[in-house]
């Protein structure tokens, strides 16, 4: 009589258990299901205005430990690899309470929540995402889920962009020297890494019809790069009769001009 009680009360305890872990196990994956599917910084949680203000605050407060462009110096970088390996599948509230406890270093705390906010929406448009309509606020940062920084798009080119070009290097008239046969200029961040003396990503890049006027040409020894397919990164000034450049960056990419 005892071993079929037994034998009842077993078969009736294995199987509650097995309920409450599929339970359990439903549970955990509806809640995967609703983080994957949930709210990310990629659905515009902050608004432009507020990236802007977030920028000039960050350069005030925060540009000296962490660079300018976010590529880290005596404090961490927060943008790319950085930034995706503290940060990223958390979520916002996790960025928002490190920042807002420890920084700025001399004084943690100190900015207020509306200055850490725009701070973040700044730290989200350096990393690629899209601004929205509505401003981040402190009450909506739990359950925004970070996703590993993007690609920022770069600005489109206009009168005084910071730009990159390839071309013909030639002599011009009156000790004038030209890019031409040169591409089309691509937009670059000013605080860019200047690329290093023998890029070879830069020898596949296609010659085009542009031409600029190389306004510091002198100071870089042309002479002897003439004829010479050149890189040049600098300020685009565009004149109804000519587009100049300044040149920040000056590399030969091919001893002779062809693609």
């Amino acid at each position: 009589m005892l071993k079929p009680l037994m034998t009842h009360l077993m078969t009736h305890r294995i199987a509650a258990v097995a309920v409450a872990a599929a339970i359990a196990t439903a549970g955990i994956a509806q809640r995967v299901r609703a983080q994957e599917g949930g709210k990310t910084v990629a659905d515009g949680v902050y608004t432009e205005a507020q990236a802007i203000r977030g920028s000039a605050s960050y350069d005030a407060v925060c540009s000296g430990c962490h660079r300018a462009d976010m590529g880290g110096a005596d404090g961490p970088a927060l943008r790319q690899d950085r930034f995706a390996r503290t940060f990223a599948e958390r979520d916002l509230k996790t960025l928002y309470t490190k920042i807002s406890s420890t920084m700025p270093r001399s004084a943690p705390g100190s900015l207020g929540d509306n200055v850490y906010l725009d701070i973040i929406a700044h730290i989200l448009r350096e990393n690629g995402f899209p601004a929205g309509t509505q401003e981040l606020k402190a009450d909506g940062l739990t359950g925004v889920r970070i996703l590993p920084g993007r690609p920022k798009p770069p600005p489109p080119v206009g009168d005084f962009s910071y730009v990159e070009v390839v071309g013909c290097l030639t002599a011009g008239t009156g000790n004038t020297w030209m890019l031409t046969n040169a591409s089309e200029p691509v937009s670059v961040a000013f605080t860019s890494a200047l690329p290093p003396s023998t890029p070879a990503d830069l020898g596949t890049r296609a010659l085009g019809t542009q031409a600029f006027r190389l306004l510091d040409a002198m100071a870089y020894g042309p002479e002897s790069h003439k004829g010479h397919k050149m890189y040049v990164r600098g300020l685009l000034i565009r004149l109804p009769s000519e587009q100049r450049m300044t040149i920040s960056s000056f590399e030969m990419i091919a001893p002779s001009c062809s693609n």
